[in-house]
This record gives C-alpha cells, structure tokens and sequence, in this order.
C-alpha cells in the first residue's frame, strides 16, 4: 500500500522553492505535485535537481535522461577517488546542516532517469515547522553544489 502524500508537503516545497530562487544558482525552478524541479543552470545536457516525496521519505535527487552525463559524474569520482557521501557531508557542512552523512542511491529508473538520491532527514509529520522547509533547501542547494564540480554538471567551468 502506497504510503500517503502529507497535505503539508505542497506548503514544504513552495518554501523550499523560494530558497532555491532566491540563491540564483539553479535555472527555472517549479512545482509539480509531489516534486520540486530545479533545472541545472549550465549543465552540458538537461538535468534537475529534485525534491520528492516517495515512499513515505522526502528524497533530495540529481535525475538527468542523458547517460553520457551520468557517466561523465562516475568517471570524475572514479579519477578522484572521492565518495559522494563525502562531498555532500562537506556541502551540507558549508550551509549549517549538522548531521550524519547522507547514503546515495544510483540507478536508472523505470522511466529511464539516471538518478543520484539521498534521503532528507525530516519526519513527514513536521512538514509544516519552518526547519523542516530550510533542511529540505539545504539539501537541494547542498546537492547542487556537490555535483555541479563533477563530469559535465557546469559548461562554464572552463
């Protein structure tokens, strides 16, 4: 049985969606249902920046159709070395977040989406408290900055 979509969440991601905004480095921001959408500003192909709500969690996401460009994000982390559960603690770290290190999960998705996601940790009963909406844009902007850095994420890098 599919856990229900909280009446708050609407409410979460509006606010979530301002914070996004207002810090300029995502392109078009929008709301649709169960998700906020944040395309990525200057990605070599079209990616977004997601949160959504599925399976009773709130889940932050980095969802691209172009397998080059997944690629591209694994191929730097296997040159470097570095783990992304790694990166996105230092980017959490940056923007205030105290917590533990996020897992990841890969995959491609049934409609063909090369997904990164990470779980936020907000109890969907708190949707409504103004620290659950300012976790879920950290998470958001803590993921943008984790990836735009990796494979073909940021065309003006160079």
């Amino acid at each position: 049985m599919a856990t229900p979509t909280p009446n708050s969440l609407p409410q979460l991601l509006e606010k979530a969606a301002a914070r996004a905004r207002s810090e300029n480095v995502f392109g078009p921001v929008f709301t649709s249902g169960a998700t906020l959408d944040c395309q990525a500003k200057a990605s070599a192909k079209e990616a977004f920046y997601q949160l959504s709500f599925e399976s009773g969690k709130l889940w932050a996401s980095l969802v691209t159709k172009d397998r080059w460009l997944s690629q591209s994000i694994e191929a730097d982390l296997v040159h470097t070395g570095d783990k992304l559960e790694d990166l996105l603690s230092e980017e959490l770290a940056d923007l205030g977040h105290i917590g533990p290190a996020p897992t990841f999960e890969h995959y491609r998705s049934e409609d063909k989406l090369f997904t990164f996601r990470s779980i936020v940790p907000i109890d969907p009963t708190k949707f409504t408290d103004p620290k659950s909406a300012e976790t879920a844009a950290i998470f958001l902007l803590a993921y943008e900055a984790c990836f735009r850095r990796l494979g073909d994420m940021d065309t003006e890098k160079e």
